[in-house]
């Protein structure tokens, strides 16, 4: 736990820290502060140290509102260097903590987005490629009908490549389903691209296909669709892919637990049918057909 000290009657920017009270946040103290404008803040002890808290915050607030222009401009990242990166702009949206993500350029060619906090941590310095072992260039690789054709950057802590199907539709690929074979296609592979229906970009024949045949990729080593054992921890591992994303299920000691958690995970799948079909029907209704 940090040690308590007495900041009573410091200054922090346009705040006095008055008195320490009894409430605690992630372990440190919080202050009763006042502020130039006359206000009263609450402000852990931290926050005043590090800087992060300066004024009472109060949308009111004269030195506040000064403050978050500041911040904001200070806050522009455009033409800065950080390691091998070079900011461009601002991208749009923000990441799932609510920071501002910019569109950088990396010398040795590739484009990521990366948010603020990373870039001003260090921890972004590269679009990937001083990664150790370092990034492989896979651009021109032939993935079965997939053909790569850019780096999509580094995303919960898998490269991600850009790639182009013999049908011509293009499709973003995380490396380790392309080097395990996991994934040959853009989703055209066994179906004509034109038979196939797609809701929200999700193909309701390969849902249906995972569901009612139980298919399993050719490199399934436990028999169970999306379970695996890992190695490392000699635990088996369940999870689930829906709509471009992986859902994590748990890491269990026996495959058969593993396989439970992998069907209540299945039912992400039959409610999508579900809701398809019902659509279906619908349209069929509305259409006397």
């Amino acid at each position: 736990m940090p040690r308590k000290s007495n900041i009573a009657g410091v200054r922090f920017g346009h705040l006095v820290a008055v008195e320490a009270t009894p409430e605690r946040k992630n372990g440190y103290t919080v202050w009763r502060c006042l502020c130039d404008c006359g206000r009263t803040a609450a402000v852990p002890s931290r926050y005043l140290k590090n800087g992060w808290a300066t004024t009472c915050g109060d949308a009111e607030c004269q030195y506040a509102r000064e403050d978050q222009k500041m911040r904001a401009r200070s806050e522009d990242l455009t033409g800065q260097r950080f390691g091998k990166l070079i900011v461009k702009s601002r991208a749009e949206g923000k990441d799932h903590l609510g920071r501002t993500l910019w569109n950088c350029v990396c010398d040795c060619g590739n484009s990521i987005v990366a948010p603020t906090g990373q870039l001003n941590a260090g921890y972004r310095r590269s679009c990937g490629c001083l990664s150790r072992p370092p990034l492989k260039n896979w651009i021109g690789k032939q993935f079965g009908d997939l053909t790569v054709i850019a780096y999509d950057g580094k995303r919960s802590g898998k490269h991600w490549w850009k790639c182009r199907c013999s049908c011509g539709n293009e499709t973003v690929v995380c490396q380790s389903n392309l080097k395990d074979g996991h994934t040959t296609s853009c989703g055209c592979h066994n179906t004509p691209y034109a038979a196939k229906h797609f809701v929200d970009g999700t193909c309701v024949e390969a849902i249906r296909s995972a569901v009612r045949t139980g298919t399993i990729a050719s490199n399934n080593s436990s028999g169970v669709r999306g379970v695996y054992k890992n190695k490392r921890t000699d635990k088996w591992c369940a999870q689930i892919t829906f709509q471009g994303h992986t859902r994590f299920l748990g890491s269990y000691n026996t495959l058969q637990e593993a396989a439970k958690a992998r069907q209540r995970g299945e039912e992400i799948y039959e409610e999508f049918l579900a809701r398809y079909e019902e659509q279906e029907r619908m349209k069929e209704a509305a259409t006397g057909t």
